[in-house]
């Protein structure tokens, strides 16, 4: 018997893998799919390796920082700072029709970007970073107040209001249209407080190092090994049955697969609400470069871009894709350490989509609406950096599929449900929930929800 089962070998699984497998629990994670990693993933094509997910890893702090987020998984973990081997970004931009924002891992350039465009805004930005400071990360009634309210106070011109909601919600927000503010407060001290950093080696050595500590602890790990059903009986759950039909006790059930999966795998429950589910999800069109994207010109980190009157934050409703916004990110644009530089330029761009339409295409036609998107995606973004087409030796395209093959989340939610469980629990006892659905996302976020569920709900007894 197991002391803890987990579902799910991503970022916030392997984390709550290690934390308690230094306290000789007796741990084991199941992943459906045949890698590590979950949204935070890669993949092998063509002889290239391509991250699925990881444009930067945010929290970033410097070596030595005793307080933040990364300072207190590398504590909890007990990791070296150089074992993540972080390296800052070179800047980044929010590019609206005539208004561009820049900013970078120190919060005063936002802050000078905002004096000098929006001079009769600054004093609200300042309140809005007072109320944000205030923000009781527990508390769930705080959590789900609509950010557009609360900013409403503060911040009096619509167009800062989108431009400082735009890079928050594409790395961090389930919900459409608006903003639960706790995850707002969450994000915005993660991107524009701490900041964007990157491996040299992409996600890959993060991913490395959190399973070649979790196996050192002695913890198990099963590629392939899908859960079926959990078993209950009496409000606990007693086991978990896999895919190939074989049943794995444990004392508690520990799940990143999400709020809705999970609930669809526990044999009590006859049916859940559907409408709960998240609906956000992405393409992600990924171009290699025969010259860094530097020497054409383009050496933004992140380029977060809206290029119609309103920032609309929805999935589509009538095509694949909704182009008027986007992100374009390049790897090779970090500070990498003793000058080293990627061997190829890589410009990555994502897209809203829409997953039902992607799913529903046949393996013709799902080849035909890449090549299609795609072509569409670098044209959207070519008007917000310089074009790269001339420049491009290779493409991939990942889409809402691939994430849902990854994540096994439904409609490839890359930030889940909207409705986030601060405190993990569920209908069972002894089982909880981690990751995306429990509120916390991006690498660090993920990281941070297995360390604290972990620490909440499975150290204690």
């Amino acid at each position: 018997m197991y002391d803890t089962i987990i579902i799910g070998a991503g970022m916030s699984g392997l984390a709550a893998g290690i934390r308690l497998a230094h306290y000789d629990q007796k741990v084991c994670i199941l992943e459906r799919h045949y890698t590590i990693g979950g949204l935070n993933s890669f993949y092998r094509v063509g002889g290239r390796d391509y991250d699925v997910g990881l444009h930067a890893v945010t929290n970033f702090t410097e070596k030595g920082a005793k307080k933040g987020p990364l300072a207190k998984i590398l504590r909890q973990l007990r990791f070296k700072w150089e074992e993540f081997s972080l390296s800052p970004q070179a800047g980044s931009r929010i590019s609206f029709p005539g208004m561009d924002l820049k900013f970078d891992n120190d919060i005063e350039l936002l802050r000078s970007e905002i004096a000098s465009r929006f001079p009769d805004q600054i004093d609200g930005f300042r309140k809005l970073e007072a109320l944000i400071g205030g923000y009781d990360q527990l508390d769930q009634e705080a959590f789900e107040q609509s950010t557009r309210e609360i900013m409403g106070t503060c911040i009096t011109d619509p167009l800062l209001t989108d431009m400082l909601l735009c890079p928050l919600m594409w790395y961090g927000n389930a919900r459409e249209h608006d903003m639960d503010w706790g995850q707002f407060s969450i994000m915005f001290e993660s991107i524009y407080r701490e900041g964007f950093a990157r491996p040299f080696k992409g996600v890959r050595l993060i991913l490395k190092n959190l399973v070649k500590r979790y196996r050192s602890l002695g913890g198990e790990l099963k590629l392939r090994k899908g859960v079926k059903r959990i078993h209950v009986q009496d409000g606990h759950a007693q086991a978990v049955e896999l895919d190939d039909g074989e049943i794995i006790v444990g004392k508690r059930v520990l799940s990143s697969a999400g709020r809705i999966e999970t609930l669809r795998m526990c044999d009590d429950v006859s049916e859940v609400d559907t409408r709960q589910v998240g609906k956000l999800t992405f393409i992600e069109s990924i171009s290699i470069l025969d010259r860094q994207p530097t020497d054409l010109g383009l050496d933004e980190t992140i380029v977060f871009y809206n290029d119609s009157d309103k920032f609309h934050w929805e999935r589509p409703q009538d095509d694949l894709c909704d182009m008027r916004t986007g992100v374009i990110c390049s790897p090779n644009n970090y500070e990498y350490a003793d000058g080293q530089q990627l061997d190829e330029g890589v410009v990555r761009i994502t897209s809203i989509a829409e997953f039902d339409r992607w799913n529903q295409l046949d393996e013709s036609a799902y080849q035909v609406a890449k090549a299609r998107w795609y072509d569409r995606a670098v044209e959207s973004a070519v008007r917000f950096v310089p074009d790269f087409r001339r420049q491009v030796i290779a493409t991939d395209m990942f889409t809402p599929t691939t994430i849902r093959r990854f994540t096994w989340h439904d409609n490839g939610a890359v930030y889940g449900a909207p409705d986030k469980k601060l405190d993990g629990t569920t209908h069972l006892n002894n089982v909880f929930l981690c990751g995306t659905d429990q509120g916390f996302v991006g690498i660090i976020g993920s990281i941070m929800s297995g360390i604290s569920i972990a620490n909440q709900h499975c150290l204690r007894d």
